[in-house]
């Protein structure tokens, strides 16, 4: 299986390959700068695994939720290279990839927080755990809220990862009910982990056609009005 994968809904722009049982990846903060790095790193990954687009299997993306320019430009990318090379498209969660950057310490009962700072005063958060075999099980749904809003699930233990940690640490805090186990607030998304969750769905026969992949972007407002910057 030869699998490329794209991960642009943070700071970070990632992209990573799966090329039979080889996994290589490329990640750097280059905010504001998706659109100009993005295809060379993925180009600079095929060219070190001496393969060409036409050797790609299938396509995978992070859907999202994280800023809407960075999930738009990841899902049309991989829309348009699946349909130019006609190859399937398996769509991961933004928020599923972040919760695979807490470190596996083989202890699978830790609960996960995926939490980024959504900006405008919010957080997009989804819990999980790990299912022992290299994916998750969420614990509830993803969602874009306040912190305080916030509602997380009964765990003897947490992990928390994500640019939410870093802005809410305070009153994430309170809502974990016990200190967390791990806590990196400066972690996200990344196309490795993109890959790692898309190869099982691929394998499972859960992908699809281009047309069908579709961002999520969990609310349709992307600025604060002028009023609402003076509340805030």
């Amino acid at each position: 299986m030869n699998l490329l994968a794209i991960e642009t809904a943070t700071e970070a722009c990632s992209v990573a390959l799966i090329h039979g049982d080889e996994v290589v990846a490329r990640s750097e903060l280059a905010p504001r700068r998706h659109a100009e790095r993005v295809l060379p790193m993925a180009d600079e990954l095929l060219a070190e695994a001496g393969l060409g687009r036409h050797a790609l299997d299938v396509i995978a993306v992070g859907r999202g939720p994280g800023a809407f320019t960075g999930v738009r430009l990841a899902v049309s990318l991989a829309q348009g290279m699946a349909l130019a090379l006609d190859v399937p498209v398996v769509t991961v969660s933004s928020l599923a990839a972040l919760a695979l950057e807490a470190p596996d310490d083989g202890d699978d009962t830790d609960a996960i927080l995926a939490v980024i700072d959504a900006r405008m005063g919010e957080i997009y958060a989804a819990s999980y755990r790990r299912d022992g075999e290299g994916g998750l099980v969420a614990l509830d749904h993803e969602r874009v809220c306040t912190a305080d809003a916030l509602v997380l699930p009964e765990a003897g233990a947490w992990q928390v990862v994500g640019s939410g940690w870093a802005t809410y640490e305070s009153v994430l805090g309170e809502k974990l009910g016990c200190a967390p186990r791990f806590a990196d607030g400066a972690r996200y998304p990344q196309a490795l982990h993109v890959a790692e969750l898309a190869a099982r769905e691929f394998k499972a026969g859960r992908a699809q056609a281009p047309e069908l992949a579709l961002p999520v972007y969990l609310r349709d407002k992307v600025a604060l009005t002028l009023v609402e910057q003076g509340k805030a």
